[in-house]
């Protein structure tokens, strides 16, 4: 068992105890998505999912959440928006630090250089570097498009 499952689970046990509603809904949230992960997983035959596929569809469900609380605002509706934001927060709090911006140049800089990259054509194969060695820990959408401006000479 991994231990962002247990992580779950150790926080789904402390909010039911501190009545913590708000954790407690999006950490069974969580969960039911992470079902759906393995299910997906066993139907491909691999067994469960990775902490870097757990990784990754934490990062998406907080991607959901951030249009939606967007949306919410827009539309004035800003106690959703703070649910949405909630969700956010709690979600965010499973995932390892996440580099800054400054260190997000650095090792997209030193992805280009490790994988030879030299043109876009490239590009491929330094996003699959940094996904591979910094799963959960940036925005791969705003790294491919940093790694597209700078193999593009930008």
């Amino acid at each position: 068992m991994s231990t962002l499952r247990e992580s779950f689970t150790a926080a789904m046990k402390e909010a039911m105890k501190a009545g913590d509603k708000t954790r407690l809904s999006a950490v069974r949230l969580i969960q039911a998505k992470l079902k759906d992960k393995d299910i997906e997983a066993r139907g491909a035959g691999k067994g469960t999912a990775t902490d870097d596929e757990i990784l990754a569809m934490l990062q998406k469900e907080i991607k959901q959440r951030q249009e939606s609380a967007a949306i919410y605002s827009q539309a004035g509706r800003s106690e959703l928006a703070d649910q949405e934001n909630a969700e956010i927060a709690v979600i965010s709090s499973f995932l390892p630090q996440q580099l800054d911006e400054a260190e997000v140049a650095a090792v997209i800089d030193a992805a280009i250089a490790e994988t030879g990259a030299a043109s876009i054509k490239d590009m491929g194969k330094v996003v699959g570097h940094l996904k591979g060695a910094y799963a959960g820990r940036m925005d791969f959408a705003k790294a491919s498009a940093a790694v597209k401006a700078k193999l593009s000479g930008g």
